[in-house]
């Protein structure tokens, strides 16, 4: 499956971005997704994940309330809302889709990437 992750931009502190991940290859709905995110400096961190289905989602502790995953099955899409974004927020954001078991929360269980897109946020 490709994966091209888009939506990215700069903001000031405080807005919203919604990202996009567009899927193209096998049923996307065979895929649990996830959001990551690499800060400069920083090992990618897991940011967001979605079931098959889309009923489970998972949160890393720092975004809870404040981003929202969700998935389009009919579209091959996956999203990002993100709203109340923060400073800390600021970082390349990726896509990546799994296929069966692992860890919504560790990248090394995705099996594809998308390229990413930059968050950036001013304070």
């Amino acid at each position: 499956v490709q994966l091209q992750a888009f939506g990215g931009g700069l903001v000031q502190a405080g807005d919203s971005l919604r990202l996009s991940c567009a899927a193209s290859g096998r049923t996307f709905s065979s895929y649990a997704m996830g959001w990551f995110r690499q800060a400069p400096g920083k090992e990618r961190e897991f940011v967001a994940g979605i079931s098959r289905s889309g009923v489970m989602t998972y949160y890393t502790d720092s975004v809870k309330g404040r981003f929202t995953i969700s998935r389009d099955n009919a579209e091959n899409s996956v999203y990002l809302q993100m709203n109340s974004l923060e400073p800390e927020d600021t970082a390349v954001y990726y896509c990546a889709a799994r296929f069966y078991g692992g860890n919504y929360y560790e990248p090394n269980d995705y099996d594809y990437w998308g390229q990413g897109t930059q968050v950036t946020v001013s304070s």
